[in-house]
């Protein structure tokens, strides 16, 4: 008997799927962009991030703990949650997949193995799926790709990695009046937006057979409290703009929502990294996009008895559908018009910037900074749901898509391509967290601008992997490329 007793309420908000051809656009969706176009660009930037990897290990002081951010082209560390470091060797595991230099996989495989242990345990934080997965679940897919040699012991010990990971995450768990969450490191109280892409650990452990065993040996579904977190994260964390949200803006994103943890109820919203809980932090929103979008991409191939005690298949992928399209809306009216934003869009000093949505974002503008990191997450959840939207609805599908390539093309470019042979970074104008100031300012400079993040890094790698397989034919890349296709029937 499973210990999660779900109940499920009728959701207030209707999904539109019909977007009016006179909907406002900052972004200039380039819509003559081919895959086939990026093939010199792809390579260019397999090149130059293969050379920043081998850079960093050269030169990087491991001691220090996990490398998080750049300070004048240079990897440092900031203490935290250490929720980066599965970043830096899922890169090159990545770095591997597309050049086939075996270098990049002993390097991640090796590292991972000596230092991802504590990771897989940590009872601490709810980032198991940025970890975990980006180094376990990467070594399992290329195992299960074929693009390494199969090996028993070794496979195995993968997948006991991720089972364990995603039990560790469930543990992290707030009832709610219709569900559940996995709770963020601020404690029970708080749901992060960020989690929605982190549960995919829970999933991959439910796919492998895993369930989470809590007091009295009570055995806990793990896909139940997937389901349960990405449907509190739809309906508290993604504004509609009506029933509830009449007062609000479709497709919005509060970075944190608050509950009373004693009755489940849900109180506010509230900010960690973005200026305000009433305003959109883009990196965000980016987590949203990306990973409503991916988990669509999974739930389409789940049979539907799976799902039947959790509600309707139909209704899950609904609701999943309804917060990935509003949030990627949100991102295409709310971005400058090649498709990179500012860190937050009600950042206070971006009426300063005159018509700043009508323009190229300005990275060395003097007012607030942009986030690269966020668009290239961002670039992915936008690819997915247009590959999604493909067969149900070929015209807003193409919207996505093309919105994603537009992205893409200009990340893969100066100024947001990182050409230097002595920064680190791959990936220019990531912000980490503007409120607590810890960016770093070049010359006494008031913006943060020029330097990387490693999540950063990693999902700018991510998505060129994902647009390289597209380009080259080759088979689709989804995080659960590391399951066994059997195991989902």
């Amino acid at each position: 008997m499973l210990q999660d007793q779900f109940k499920f309420v009728n959701c207030t908000f209707i999904l539109n799927l019909e977007i009016p051809d006179e909907y406002t656009m900052p972004m200039k969706i380039d819509f003559d962009l081919d895959p086939g176009q990026f093939l010199s660009q792809l390579q260019r930037f397999w090149t130059l991030s293969g050379e920043k990897i081998k850079l960093l290990e050269k030169e990087y002081d491991h001691s220090q703990g996990s490398p998080v951010f750049t300070v004048n082209g240079k990897y440092s560390t900031r203490g935290w949650t250490e929720w980066t470091q599965g970043f830096l060797y899922g890169s090159a595991l990545l770095q591997f997949d597309a050049s086939g230099d075996e270098y990049y996989l002993d390097y991640g495989r090796e590292h991972t193995l000596k230092f991802m242990a504590p990771h897989v345990s940590h009872s601490g934080v709810h980032d198991h799926g940025f970890n975990n997965v980006s180094t376990y679940g990467n070594l399992l897919r290329l195992m299960m790709e074929s693009k390494i040699p199969f090996d028993k012991w070794e496979k195995e010990s993968y997948e006991l990695a991720l089972k364990v990971s995603g039990a560790v995450q469930a543990m992290r768990w707030t009832k709610t009046q219709s569900g559940g969450y996995i709770y963020s490191f601020n404690g029970p109280h708080s749901l992060f937006v960020d989690t929605i892409r982190t549960i995919r650990v829970l999933l991959l452990s439910h796919l492998l057979g895993h369930v989470y065993q809590g007091e009295g040996d009570v055995k806990i579904d793990l896909l139940g409290r997937a389901v349960q977190h990405a449907r509190a994260t739809a309906d508290y964390s993604v504004y509609y703009g009506n029933g509830r949200d009449a007062y609000d803006v479709r497709g919005r994103c509060a970075h944190e929502s608050i509950f009373n943890v004693n009755d489940g109820n849900y109180r506010c919203p509230n900010a960690q990294q973005g200026y305000s809980g009433y305003t959109t932090w883009t990196r965000g929103l980016a987590w949203a996009m990306c990973g409503f979008a991916e988990e669509l991409e999974l739930f389409e191939l789940l049979p539907e008895a799976s799902l039947e005690y959790y509600g309707s298949k139909q209704e899950i992928e609904r609701f999943m559908l309804e917060a990935a399209m509003a949030t990627c809306d949100f991102f295409i009216e709310n971005t400058p018009l090649d498709g990179v934003p500012y860190w937050d869009t009600g950042a206070p000093g971006l009426h300063k910037i005159e018509k700043y949505l009508e323009l190229n974002a300005d990275p060395f503008n003097k007012y607030e900074p942009v986030d690269s990191s966020a668009a290239a997450i961002g670039a992915q959840g936008l690819l997915r749901l247009g590959r999604y939207l493909e067969k149900k609805d070929p015209k807003m599908a193409r919207r996505y898509w093309q919105a994603g390539l537009t992205v893409m093309k200009t990340l893969l470019d100066e100024p947001y391509l990182s050409i230097e042979s002595a920064h680190h970074g791959i990936l220019l104008h990531s912000i980490y967290h503007e409120p607590n100031g810890w960016d770093h300012k070049r010359n006494s400079e008031l913006v943060a601008h020029g330097e990387s993040s490693m999540w950063g890094d990693y999902h700018m790698r991510e998505a060129a992997l994902y647009l390289s397989r597209i380009t080259s034919g080759g088979k689709y890349y989804t995080y659960f490329g590391c399951i066994d296709p059997s195991k989902m029937k």
